[in-house]
């Protein structure tokens, strides 16, 4: 009799799989959740090294996967052309990595602190780079013609006469 249920509640679920999987469901969850993939393991790697059961190394594939797992939700939702000037912070997430590493361990490598800021210090330049040939290049022009305007009106230094 148990067996004949079991049997029975297994094919009810087969049922119900093949139902979603025929109405596009799983294709569905497939297509907009899959950065979980690396964002929830990255932050199970973080939890897993507060929680000291998990070594320091593994806070390098907590950044990774975390920075990836963002990065590529952002890709996911605003379309995957962004990826065409979001592409260094592929490198910030190794670096990202390794700077979690180098603060945390005692012993310090000495090559994992000046690689991890020099991995993120390429990043953020190249990432500057890429969001110049965009559309930023005309928010940054804005922004410096508003610091200017306010540099030459004196609302830099409020109750200080101009020097110049």
């Amino acid at each position: 009799m148990k067996n004949e249920r079991a049997i029975g509640l297994f094919i009810v679920v087969a049922g119900f799989v093949i139902l979603l999987g025929k109405l596009g469901v799983f294709g569905f969850i497939g297509r907009n959740f899959w950065p979980l993939l690396l964002l929830l393991p990255g932050i199970a790697l973080y939890a897993l090294f507060y929680a000291r059961t998990a070594p320091s190394w593994s806070l390098v594939p907590a950044g990774i996967l975390t920075v990836y797992g963002v990065l590529f939700s952002i890709t996911n939702i605003w379309g995957a052309g962004l990826m065409r000037n979001l592409w260094p912070l592929l490198l910030l997430g190794i670096a990202a990595g390794l700077l979690g590493y180098g603060m945390v361990e005692r012993r310090r490598p000495e090559f994992v602190y000046p690689a991890a800021l020099i991995l993120g210090a390429v990043s953020i330049v190249l990432l500057a780079f890429t969001l110049l040939q965009t559309g930023i290049i005309y928010v940054l022009a804005v922004l410096l013609i508003i610091g200017g305007i306010w540099l030459l009106t004196g609302q830099a230094r409020p109750g200080r006469g101009k020097r110049w």
